[in-house]
């Protein structure tokens, strides 16, 4: 337990709402689009699971143009 109180929160906490953020609006983009580059539940795996990067890659090469 002691070991918690060494971690920076300040440092983390930011990093920690950011992914949360991401994965979240990533979410609600992927089922809200009519259409991906791709299956949509191969996205919603991706944004899930690889944390900060998966929503990132969704919107940079998941997205169709409008």
């Amino acid at each position: 337990m002691d070991q918690l109180s060494n971690i920076p929160w300040g440092l983390i906490a930011p990093l920690l709402v950011l992914q949360l953020v991401l994965g979240a609006v990533a979410i609600v983009d992927i089922v809200r689009s009519y259409e991906t580059r791709g299956p949509k539940w191969v996205w919603v795996l991706v944004s899930l699971f690889v944390n900060t990067l998966g929503p990132i890659a969704y919107f940079l090469f998941g997205r169709k143009s409008q």
